[in-house]
């Protein structure tokens, strides 16, 4: 596909078939976590690569969609806070910033394959640090399923240009 197809036909995915992912498709888009643009290169995160079957009891508790747990896959990106590039003049960390990056390349190269992902941000934060067994210095960002699509997508209205583009 080419970049306009990607970014065009890239949807939130909330159904998915019960159909394995290929071995090559899955590191094609984990290796599209590793060119990810991070904060001078530090690279400050995990990717999780969970197997659904034997986790589903657990990614339930994490998020509560019957679709979550649908795909072979669900991927966490895990930023590491101490090893992420913070800002010297005001001392913002962009831990949270550089996982969402890897998880917007992790999406996009899915979709470049013919998987569907769907972010989630609403997920409970303390069953997944369990869940990961995360350091206090580790914080789960975003989760996706990862798999073939099974449900179409809805219709989401987008803001036309003017609406949020100010040029000074």
């Amino acid at each position: 596909m080419d970049f306009d197809d990607v970014i065009n036909k890239r949807y939130s995915v909330r159904g998915y078939l019960d159909k394995e992912v290929e071995d090559e498709k899955l590191e094609y888009v984990l290796k599209a976590a590793t060119i990810a643009p991070t904060g001078v290169n530090n690279q400050p995160f995990k990717v999780f690569v969970i197997d659904t079957k034997k986790n589903k009891e657990s990614l339930s508790e994490i998020y509560g969609a019957k679709w979550f747990v649908e795909a072979p896959y669900v991927l966490c990106v895990v930023a590491n806070v101490d090893e992420a590039w913070t800002r010297p003049w005001d001392g913002k960390n962009i831990a949270d910033i550089d996982a969402t990056i890897v998880m917007d390349h992790i999406i996009l190269a899915a979709t470049n394959v013919g998987l569907g992902t769907c972010y989630i941000a609403a997920f409970k934060a303390d069953k997944a640090r369990e869940f990961l067994n995360l350091n206090d210095n580790e914080v789960p960002v975003l989760f996706t399923p990862l798999g073939y699509g099974n449900a179409e997508p809805r219709d989401t209205p987008r803001k036309e240009i003017d609406e949020f583009v100010e040029y000074i």
